[in-house]
């Protein structure tokens, strides 16, 4: 018995339905009564188990002390339970509750669920009873006739989703554009300037024209006239702490006031932090647990970002070493440090920068962002469920999981439930036919989020790059992961793209048809999910895709190879895979950076571990390399980037770099690589604020510029290709997020991007 709570959406219709094995959608019974109604969900389904939520609702008199029963037509068995003592005698099942939840008043419902066994079929049961009254009574009329698979609030959209042209009938029709994304509060931040306090905000991309803002400190406006420019204000000689809030002007129109500001007193905000207790593997080696790579997403729809991160034992391996390691562990927490959920990844995941790439995007466009991640037996939801088998232990004796089943799990973000699973896609199938045999390459994970129709966001998963490569594109909708397409190297007309990938991919819409396409390290695959391109320059560590040479149309791609034989770097078009210029090979090019950092050059300037120079978009070499090839940030008031490496920030000069931000307290993650655990527009004006962990991973640790700035751009997280680069930041070796426009020296005024807002 767990003691995990779930809280269901109650139905409103009877329904019958069977799964069958690997596929995975939400299966639903449900029987209302007079006295009583229940709502049975299979939740999720694999090869011989499966599991399920039950709520039952009391439409009679008060109730302490409940017991709901019903039988199986094919031969299940109920497993493991939590909420609930289950019990079962043949094909009967008992449910009765446990000490905390035995009151339920009239029309209160309480919730369980369970994990179970089935062969052949798993059809839903026909009938319910709750203390021997059988439930057949109609539920309200004003429920939704078909439940999400999860466990939302009361204000989740019906999960009868139309077609994604058409919003719910809860959300404004699109008509300020295509594209859909997050619908986001201001964001308001006051981070202490010397003996003032630069108080920014966001301008969201539906308000590039006709916005100004009234800024108040407490109820004292402080500026004489509207704000018509950038979205920061320093509020010279106020005292710290000074409460804030902004209000839009729209036709000389003030507007409701902003949500107030988050308080960067020493200049961060700490975000406090559970650490998981350590463990000891089967060999007996004792770890313990790091905060490590972080991403954020609106959890909860209020308009504010929340924090999903991920814990990494201290016995993490690379998949070329061999040995056991601690479960991972996926958390979720508000920026005030409530933690809303936690999912155990269990023993059959392996801990490592390339096994668990996360992604946290609003895949079906309820307002509220999901969470996926690859999962296996063991997997224990942030609700306390567990997928597949809870004693399974696949691992190996080099601590390998070159066996046993693979899922794909879509996570409610808001609760940490289970909201759909299906059978991992790319599968394992033979080891060896990765490119060895002993469990290294087979393991090499990637992940993104991209917009391959245009409007809708969809979820990427990916499996090898040295040699196969395959990546398959899923969509969430009305509660159900289906496949749109999978891309495999070893399919015909595809083999360009084997061996081409990195240790990261990109997303951007290269050939301007408003569809975004993956782009796989050296080959490029277009949103159909057929190969667009490659330059067969093979794989590599690092690469940056962006506008990088405004003085040319479409986007670049900045590109290091570790192929001897191969170019040590390359800048080409992002559309054709045309190598516009290159470097001599000079074996593993391990690092490379591509972007605006000196104002002396015009577009983006270019340089890399194993190459001399600073290269400009020509490939010229126009002076000294930067002291590091890491990180980027857009920091101070001007619209060139910044140097982010390990916990510092500098700004690049001819003789040498300027340090503008030393972290105090704070430990960069990945061992050698030093990203921080995340590093984007999050907060503020369109300005990147840094995250890293405290030295203790007691907590997160944001940083926000005191800068003031005169250059006005919407929040970059409007923009779709920044936006899915956040999301992607936390696959195998991050890499700095670019927008699909220029930022920098000279630059124009930004598009206006064709979005609109849920």
């Amino acid at each position: 018995m767990h003691p995990s709570r779930h809280r269901l959406t109650l139905l409103a219709v009877m329904t019958a339905a069977t799964v069958v094995a690997g596929t995975l959608g939400t299966v639903v019974a449900s029987a209302a009564a007079v006295g009583c109604r229940v709502d049975y969900q299979i939740t999720n389904q694999w090869q011989g188990g499966f599991g399920a939520n039950v709520t039952v609702t009391n439409l009679g008199d008060p109730l302490n002390g409940w017991a709901v029963t019903w039988s199986y037509a094919a031969g299940q068995q109920v497993t493991q339970a939590w909420n609930a003592a289950v019990t079962q005698s043949g094909a009967q099942v008992t449910a009765r509750n446990v000490d905390h939840n035995p009151a339920i008043a009239t029309n209160g419902s309480a919730s369980f669920g369970f994990n179970g066994s089935w062969t052949g079929s798993n059809p839903v049961p026909g009938s319910f009873a709750l203390n021997g009254t059988t439930c057949t009574g109609a539920p309200p009329t004003d429920e939704p006739t078909t439940p999400p698979p999860t466990t939302p609030p009361p204000t989740t959209p019906p999960p009868t989703t139309p077609p994604p042209t058409t919003p719910p009938p809860t959300t404004p029709p699109p008509s300020a554009g295509v594209v859909q994304m997050e619908k986001l509060d201001r964001g308001l931040v006051s981070v202490r300037s010397g003996s003032g306090n630069l108080v920014s905000w966001r301008l969201l991309g539906t308000e590039t024209s006709g916005v100004a803002f009234n800024l108040y400190r407490g109820t004292t406006k402080i500026n004489a006239s509207p704000i018509t420019g950038a979205t920061n204000y320093l509020d010279s000689g106020a005292a710290a702490g000074s409460a804030y809030t902004v209000r839009a002007v729209v036709g000389g129109a003030e507007q409701a006031a902003s949500p107030p500001a988050l308080q960067f007193g020493a200049g961060y905000l700490d975000v406090p932090l559970q650490v998981p207790a350590g463990g000891s593997t089967p060999s007996g080696e004792s770890y313990s647990y790091s905060a490590s790579d972080a991403s954020v997403g609106d959890l909860n729809g209020d308009g504010n970002y929340e924090i999903v991160l991920k814990w990494e034992p201290s016995n993490a391996k690379d998949n070329s070493q061999s040995g056991y390691t601690g479960n991972v562990y996926v958390d979720a927490y508000t920026l005030t440090g409530t933690r809303l959920w936690r999912v155990d990844l269990g023993r059959n995941i392996r801990a490592g920068a390339h096994y668990t790439q996360f992604q946290v995007y609003d895949y079906d466009g309820d307002g509220r962002a999901e969470v996926a991640m690859k999962t296996a037996d063991g997997t224990r939801s942030g609700t306390g469920q567990v997928i597949g088998s809870s004693s399974a232990d696949h691992r190996n004796s080099s601590g390998y999981v070159l066996s046993g089943p693979e899922y794909l799990t879509m996570f409610n973000g808001q609760t940490g439930a289970v909201a759909s699973t299906v059978n991992y896609d790319p599968p394992r199938g033979t080891v060896s036919s990765w490119g060895d045999s002993y469990g290294n390459r087979v393991d090499r994970f990637l992940a993104g989020t991209a917009y391959l129709d245009g409007q809708r966001p969809s979820l990427i998963m990916a499996r090898g790059y040295y040699t196969r490569a395959v990546i398959a594109a899923w969509d969430f909708r009305n509660g159900t992961l289906t496949k749109r397409w999978t891309f495999d190297s070893n399919s015909s007309g595809n083999g360009a793209a084997a061996g081409q990938g990195n240790h990261q991919l990109s997303v951007a819409d290269v050939d301007a048809d408003g569809r975004q396409e993956i782009v796989y390290g050296a080959a490029t695959i277009d949103d159909n999910g057929r190969l667009l391109h490659s330059t067969g320059n093979g794989h590599g560590d690092a690469m940056h895709v962006g506008d990088l040479d405004p003085g040319r149309a479409g986007l670049e791609v900045f590109k290091v190879d570790e192929d001897a034989s191969k170019p040590s770097s390359y800048f080409a078009d992002a559309r054709t895979g045309q190598v516009l210029w290159s470097t001599p090979a000079s074996g593993d090019n391990g690092r490379g950076v591509s972007a605006d950092i000196w104002a002396g050059s015009p577009g983006a300037e270019s340089w890399s571990s194993a190459v001399a120079g600073l290269a400009n978009t020509r490939g010229q070499n126009v002076g000294r390399k930067p002291s590091s090839a890491n990180f980027l940030a857009w920091w101070d008031g001007d619209p060139v980037r910044e140097l982010l490496d390990g916990t510092k920030i500098d700004k690049y000069g001819t003789g040498g770099e300027t340090r503008l931000l030393d972290g105090s307290g704070v430990a960069s993650n990945n061992g050698t690589k030093s990203t921080p655990a995340l590093s984007g527009d999050i907060l503020g004006d369109w300005r990147e604020e840094v995250i890293w962990r405290t030295t203790d991973s007691r907590a997160l640790r944001i940083y926000s510029t005191p800068t003031p700035t005169s250059t006005r751009i919407y929040t970059l997280m409007h923009d779709p290709q920044y936006r899915v680069a956040i999301a992607w930041q936390n696959t195998a070796y991050n890499q700095p997020p670019h927008p699909g426009f220029f930022i920098g020296n000279g630059m124009g005024t930004p598009p206006t991007p064709d979005i609109h807002l849920r």
